[in-house]
């Protein structure tokens, strides 16, 4: 441990360490004035040579401190301990003692000789009970001042026979000795759960207004309470980086530097939990710091209540951020929204990450920022890959790099909650009446000009509601309603994501909405295509409130229609029977295509397309192979089976080849297979 006396590079370093003249001075006199205590009896109570010299210089230094600091910066970290915690004058210097047995080596010697045994070098609650003016019992008392910030500690000799407690060496805590020298830092037993904010910049003006009403709250409730905040403050918003960023701007408006705690770090145990809080708060009582509870990936069912009993212990003035508010029962909170950004907004956050080369990459910004709701850590990551790409390709990015970027940006969310379809087939592979191509090109054109529409021709309306495009795909298993959005999907250059409702759908109230809605937020950052296959198992009619089960799906059918009315993309949603869908969903489908059943000069169409040229064919005849009465679906599946048989033979496909396939597919479908319908397929 650094030593304040002494001279020579050892004082040098003292110096070098700290942070203000002021600490050091105050310090050094505090500790002159408990040395004049301690001296040997006889000698003079309060001063002596050396007590005398110490504190007078320290008294004088710690003037020109002062008088060279402005009016707010006066106040040395002993006294801003003493003020703090309410530290007595006796409460004081016996912290004072502590820190100087490590800070000065003629302490212990001052010590054992008060004592009277010089193996007792250390501090005790006896000692400055006989020695230090205006003592009292009740600063030894756990609830007290000094124990119960865990300012000191009572540590035990390791003799074998009880020890009193005024006989226990008193250490002070190596974190409070590092403040009183005004050296910054945070406790080591906070360093594993807690990061500092660093400041990422680029809010929107919606956004700083939510910095001001977050202050807005503090300053209110330091009024009405004398210096306390009167309730946790949540912020909530689809953008975690910018819920971090008002809370850290914050936290710089009343000089608090911010320490980010995920909720899933959260100590598991009550008594850990208290234990944390205890260091926390006397964290932010020595430094004035604020805590940001990150619950914006929230895990288990025990989760929001773990979070709520720690602001509980906390106290006010604590931060928590998350998608959505959180029901913290039993605690008074505040709930400031970090609104998404306007797309103006937007397109000026991806110029400040791009920088002036991001305008022209792949048709400029604009088309980038109406097609992929990124928050802020998403457009950075999505600079830092340009920028690598620039590096590997000499200072030039491929057409088209910014936008297969913010593709890939969300795919790890997605990936998580959906199967993604990579789009290989083309409009040839679709044999669909006319009407219904048509539609579907439509969508396609939809998606691709809605950023000229809305924004340049002003149906976009307010509040982002219409802006995206709902379609309904009606048809019977196999007819190419997945393959329509997959060729969609290509035709536009975002990713398809089928929604699996098995993994949607859940059993526990309140789950499904929450899935659902991590369903659509991370489609939206994506800019993805959205494909609810089956989706009147989710869509269905809503039902009378006969119980209580009907109510809460009721209730999940109604979040799904407000998210579908919201969303910013191309939701395509695929059934077999239109009449088991809900009249208030249907209201808000913007396209309905109906797949009919193929006919025979359809089904011969397929058989047409469905070989890929390389493919070795022999005699397929696709006239007689249509008069099967096969979805596109199935045909496919007989078509690659045959496939596979004709490669184990080493030979061509060959019409028996798919009559094998055939009758193992109607077999899956527990279908009969007429003959009629495969005359001379052998």
């Amino acid at each position: 441990m650094t030593r304040l006396r002494g001279a020579g590079s050892g004082r040098n370093e003292v110096h070098a360490e700290l942070h203000a003249e002021l600490h050091k001075d105050r310090m050094l006199q505090a500790m002159g004035e408990v040395r004049g205590y301690l001296r040997p009896p006889g000698a003079e109570p309060n001063e002596g040579a050396s007590g005398a010299s110490k504190a007078s210089k320290a008294s004088k230094a710690s003037k020109a401190s002062k008088a060279s600091m402005g009016p707010s910066d006066r106040v040395a970290a002993l006294d801003g301990v003493v003020r703090a915690f309410g530290l007595s004058p006796f409460e004081t210097r016996l912290l004072v003692l502590a820190a100087a047995v490590e800070l000065d080596g003629e302490f212990p010697a001052l010590c054992g000789a008060a004592q009277g045994d010089p193996r007792h070098g250390f501090p005790t609650f006896g000692l400055a009970l006989a020695t230090l003016p205006d003592p009292h019992w009740s600063a030894l008392a756990p609830s007290a001042p000094l124990r119960f910030w865990k300012l000191i500690e009572l540590r035990s000799r390791g003799s074998l026979h009880h020890e009193a407690l005024v006989a226990c060496p008193i250490q002070i805590d190596e974190r409070v000795l590092h403040h009183l020298l005004g050296v910054s830092t945070l406790d080591e037993r906070l360093q594993p759960l807690l990061h500092p904010w660093y400041s990422i910049r680029g809010l929107a003006s919606r956004q700083r207004e939510s910095v001001h009403r977050v202050v807005g709250v503090w300053t209110a409730g330091t009024a009405a309470n004398g210096g306390g905040s009167v309730a946790a403050v949540q912020l909530h918003g689809p953008d975690a980086a910018a819920c971090r960023e008002v809370a850290g701007r914050a936290g710089e408006a009343r000089g608090a530097a911010l320490h980010i705690l995920s909720a899933d770090d959260i100590p598991g145990r009550a008594e850990e939990r208290e234990t944390f809080c205890r260091l926390w708060q006397r964290e932010r009582a020595l430094e004035g710091r604020t805590l940001l509870v990150d619950a914006f990936h929230l895990r288990g069912e025990e989760g929001p209540a773990q979070v709520a009993d720690l602001v509980r212990r906390l106290g006010p003035g604590t931060l928590v951020m998350a998608r959505e508010p959180l029901s913290l029962h039993g605690v008074e909170s505040v709930r400031v929204e970090v609104p998404t950004p306007s797309p103006g907004e937007q397109e000026a956050q991806w110029g400040e990450v791009l920088g002036e080369g991001g305008v022209g990459l792949n048709g400029g910004v604009r088309r980038v920022t109406h097609h992929f709701r990124m928050g802020l850590d998403g457009m950075r990551s999505v600079g830092a890959r340009l920028q690598a790409e620039r590096h590997a390709t000499g200072g030039t990015v491929p057409e088209g790099a910014l936008w297969d970027a913010c593709r890939a940006q969300a795919r790890p969310r997605l990936d998580d909650l959906a199967h993604r379809i990579e789009p290989q087939a083309g409009w040839d592979h679709l044999v669909l009446p006319r009407a219904q191509r048509e539609v579907l090109q439509q969508m396609a054109a939809g998606v691709a000009q809605r950023v000229g529409v809305h924004e340049g021709w002003g149906f976009g309306g307010g509040g982002g509601r219409g802006s995206g495009i709902t379609a309904l795909f009606v048809g019977a298993s196999g007819t190419g309603k997945t393959l329509a959005a997959e060729v969609v999907a290509g035709e536009v250059g975002l990713d398809l994501y089928r929604i699996d409702l098995s993994q949607v759908v859940s059993k526990y109230i309140g789950e499904t909405e929450k899935n659902l809605s991590r369903v659509f937020d991370a489609a939206e950052e994506g800019g993805a295509i959205l494909l609810f296959d089956e989706a009147d198992a989710l869509f269905g009619k809503r039902s009378e409130v006969r119980d209580s089960h009907d109510r809460y799906a009721n209730i999940e059918v109604s979040y799904l229609l407000q998210r579908m009315e919201a969303y910013q993309g191309l939701a395509i949603l695929t059934t077999n029977l239109r009449g088991a869908l809900d009249s208030a969903f249907l209201r808000r489908i913007r396209y309905l295509v109906h797949f009919p059943f193929p006919g025979r000069a359809e089904r011969t169409e397929i058989w047409r397309r469905v070989f890929p040229p390389e493919a070795p064919t022999e005699g397929l005849d696709p006239e007689r192979l249509g008069r099967l009465t096969a979805a596109g679906g199935n045909i496919r599946n007989i078509a690659l089976n045959g496939a596979f048989l004709a490669a184990a033979a080493n030979e061509p496909i060959r019409m028996g080849h798919l009559l094998q396939a055939a009758r193992a597919e109607y077999a899956k479908l527990e279908k009969p297979l007429l003959q009629g319908e495969v005359d001379g397929w052998s």
